[in-house]
């Protein structure tokens, strides 16, 4: 171990360190090439994290108690290796992290199995802004498009590609890496599936939606990091639940004010105001184009002695004109 190594070891330590008391050894963080959950980095992805990993502690299982730290990267670079080539046809590059830990009498057997091949798989915990669609380039932190990751387009896998990252939190010893040529990869996770929502006619069933969604963050919650939900899908479903709330209310209004009107329920989504008094309104002005002939004064084929009001609505639905 050279001096320059150890002087950068030694940064991140209370007094210096001599070789013979501290393990060293290379882990490989995370790539460019397409991972088990159809996701990669991109270049200006792994130049920020070749920063922010400088420092950051290796735990076990991305669980975050102090117990489990057991090494520290204190050095990076990005590697190419132009013998290797991508899924998507690029040369293959990765970053690389030198870790040390301190020989104890504890941690001796954790350096024979990494020595040995058996603590080998790794995986990165970190943050990143916006992850790419890699057929029509929607960043799908922002919004969803037709593309559906693990599927081919043209001859072209699509795959989220993940930029802007804002923060890494720790490397973790793991058993199943989702960059499976990687030594040391991010974390494989399930993506949540979107959410769905069957048909809702009733207030009642609109509670036991709303309820049902908050039992399973409940649940997700009291998981763990494996139950995380990012703000962003959290602030979706939220606008999901809002959109349904409010589109139900409004159907609710209008058959409401249909039955109250004497119209026929098929005629309620004709009433498209947006508030209580306005779907009132309309409902009022379809009932009275509704009545029999002999109740409202006579009406010629040309629109004779018709408002204005009623010429607009026949023209909008013709089907509904009652001449005599």
């Amino acid at each position: 171990m050279d001096k320059e190594i150890l002087e950068k070891i030694n940064k991140f330590t209370r007094r210096e360190f001599t070789e013979d008391e501290l393990y060293v050894f290379p882990v490989k963080l995370c790539g460019n090439e397409i991972d088990r959950d159809y996701e990669r980095f991109s270049d200006s992805a792994l130049e920020s994290l070749k920063e922010l990993m400088i420092g950051a502690s290796g735990i076990f299982d991305h669980d975050p108690r102090a117990g489990n730290q057991t090494a520290r990267i204190f050095d990076t670079e990005i590697v190419t290796d132009e013998s290797k080539t991508t899924k998507y046809g690029q040369p293959y590059r990765y970053l690389k992290g030198m870790a040390y830990a301190v020989r104890t009498e504890a941690n001796k057997d954790l350096i024979a199995e990494i020595d040995g091949g058996i603590k080998k798989e790794v995986s990165i915990g970190c943050s990143a802004a916006k992850k790419i669609c890699s057929i029509c380039g929607q960043d799908r932190m922002k919004g969803l498009c037709e593309h559906e990751k693990g599927k081919e387009y043209s001859g072209q896998i699509c795959h989220h590609i993940l930029d802007d990252i804002t923060d890494a939190y720790e490397w973790s010893f793991v058993a199943v890496p989702a960059q499976a040529d990687a030594g040391i990869t991010k974390k494989l996770h399930k993506e949540a599936e979107p959410m769905e929502f069957t048909p809702i006619s009733t207030q009642a069933e609109f509670d036991a939606a709303v309820q049902s969604r908050i039992d399973a963050a409940v649940t997700d919650a009291k998981k763990g990091f494996e139950g995380w939900i990012s703000p962003e899908d959290h602030q979706k479903a939220l606008d999901t639940l809002s959109a349904e709330k409010k589109k139900l209310e409004l159907s609710l209004l209008r058959l409401n004010a249909a039955g109250e009107a004497g119209l026929p329920s098929e005629l309620a989504d004709r009433l498209t105001g947006e508030s209580e008094e306005e779907i009132k309104a309309d409902a009022e002005k379809l009932a009275s184009f509704m009545k029999p002939a002999h109740q409202t004064p006579s009406r010629s084929a040309e629109g004779e002695g018709l408002s204005g009001v009623e010429k607009a609505f026949y023209a909008r639905n013709p089907e509904l004109r009652k001449e005599n």
